[in-house]
């Protein structure tokens, strides 16, 4: 297993890394700015990283991609369609963008008229309803509409491919929020003062970071194996590797968020400290398509 990226997914991730510093928000504030959403979602779209799938991307690439996004907190809609879209290039070509059904509620569907629900092997499609109040800042849920129009089915193989493409996705989102998270109280440390020093020059708060950044190196080892797997090894290895990826993940990213939160002291308990928009985004995509322990030894082949 080579887990190296190329020149050209180096390129993929340096474009969506830019993306997300320019164009994310840069505080609590900046969720509210409609402008910068509009300007992010016309980004986003001329990209046609939404579509990574039916163009061909490997799962490492979408990690890329999705990784990025969760380091930026991107506020529109990626998960949800990068995730419809593997599962509609199976049934249709149309190029419309979808929201992903998840539990009765389209996920990630800010500014998304259609949703695709998979039960079983059946793919059938809905209208998105009335916005669903959550603890997520960054990404929007909503109601499911029915009718449901069926558009067809997949073979067990790919349901068994999506359902770990589903869990590597998350993954990558939460290893891209520790990392948020964690800059964001590096530079904190670097630049608040107590007691004449910078916070970062006080063992009690560099070890706390320094045991954040060790989770991070192995969030990061774990999800380049499951991205590597989903597209060559077989349906139920791939599927325990991302199941691995999001345990793993999952846990490190709630620790390291809370560790960016008590780093910044009595401003990280506040609304205008944007430590709890990561945790808000971990804790939301921990449940995403979870994975308990009792799950691990499921689905190999």
């Amino acid at each position: 297993m080579d887990v190296r990226l190329t020149s050209e997914q180096q390129q993929l991730r340096d474009a969506a890394a830019k993306l997300a510093d320019d164009l994310g928000p840069g505080s609590v504030q900046d969720l509210a700015d409609d402008t910068r959403l509009a300007r992010l979602e016309k980004a986003v779209a001329t990209t046609g990283w939404r579509s990574l799938r039916s163009d061909g991307a490997s799962g490492v690439e979408v990690a890329i991609v999705a990784e990025e996004f969760g380091r930026g907190l991107v506020d529109i809609p990626f998960l949800g369609p990068v995730l419809a879209d593997d599962l509609h290039r199976h049934v249709s070509d149309d190029q419309q963008t979808w929201a992903v059904a998840l539990d009765g509620e389209a996920t990630d569907a800010r500014g998304l008229e259609r949703a695709l629900i998979l039960s079983g092997n059946r793919i059938s499609a809905g209208r998105v309803g009335a916005v669903v109040p959550g603890a997520d800042l960054t990404r929007g849920f909503a109601d499911i509409l029915e009718p449901f129009e069926p558009l067809g089915e997949l073979s067990t193989e790919h349901v068994e491919r999506w359902h770990a493409l589903a869990v590597l996705v998350t993954s990558a989102d939460l290893v891209g929020t520790s990392r948020g998270a964690q800059a964001l109280a590096v530079d904190y440390a670097k630049m608040r003062e107590q007691y004449g020093n910078t916070i970062g020059s006080y063992q009690a708060v560099a070890h706390l970071l320094a045991e954040s950044q060790a989770l991070i190196e192995g969030s990061v080892s774990v999800l380049r194996h499951a991205a590597w797997a989903l597209d060559q090894l077989t349906p139920g290895e791939a599927q325990q590797a991302a199941r691995v990826a999001k345990i793993y993940c999952a846990r490190a990213a709630r620790t390291v968020c809370e560790t960016a939160i008590q780093v910044h002291g009595g401003i990280g308990n506040t609304w205008e400290c944007l430590a709890h928009v990561y945790l808000r985004r971990a804790l939301t995509s921990t449940e995403l398509f979870p994975v308990r322990l009792e799950e691990m030894h499921r689905g190999l082949s």
